[in-house]
């Protein structure tokens, strides 16, 4: 019998395993890191809904369009992935669910403040400030598939950041690296 083990590569713990959750930067990351961390976020958004049963004035559907949702419940989901890591302290998921009371608090003022409901979602309103350029009239617009809406959603913004990437790109010169 052959002995397989002897062509396997040797286990890297740096390289084959996930390393612990970071902080996301939304306005950082890579048009594919973007696509995915969204997904991934949605997906945990979704299920944190259903699993404490969560309105739409802490969780609305349409949290994805609303910068001030997207960054705390990021913030939130980061806190979940530390606090239910199986290295971490046994006491960790009751840290979780004190911060999730507050977090829900401030979900709630946020959702106020944007003005997205269950049925209809508008953009957060903008305060202009003396000597700016008066903020565009905001339109609530009906809610009638958030899923398809979340899709487009993300290809719209991941083809927005990869026209950045691509135009950045374009001015590097690729024999020294640097910005033209």
């Amino acid at each position: 019998m052959p002995d397989d083990f002897d062509d396997r590569p040797a286990f890297d713990p740096g390289n084959d395993l996930p390393g612990p959750p970071k902080p996301i930067n939304w306005n950082l990351l890579l048009a594919g890191d973007l696509e995915a961390e969204l997904l991934e976020l949605n997906r945990w958004v979704d299920w944190l809904r259903h699993a404490y049963g969560l309105p739409a004035s802490v969780i609305p559907p349409m949290w994805h369009r609303h910068p001030e949702l997207l960054w705390e419940l990021s913030a939130l989901h980061l806190h979940w992935l530390c606090a239910y890591d199986p290295e971490q302290n046994g006491s960790a998921p009751l840290g979780w669910h004190r911060d999730f009371a507050d977090a829900r608090q401030r979900l709630r003022d946020w959702v106020a403040t944007s003005g997205t409901r269950l049925d209809r979602d508008r953009p957060t309103r903008q305060t202009t400030w003396p000597g700016e350029a008066p903020a565009e009239p905001v339109e609530e617009v009906p809610i009638t598939d958030r899923d398809e809406d979340f899709v487009r959603y993300v290809l719209d913004e991941v083809a927005t950041r990869q026209a950045a990437e691509d135009a950045f790109f374009a001015g590097v010169d690729p024999m020294t690296g640097e910005v033209q």
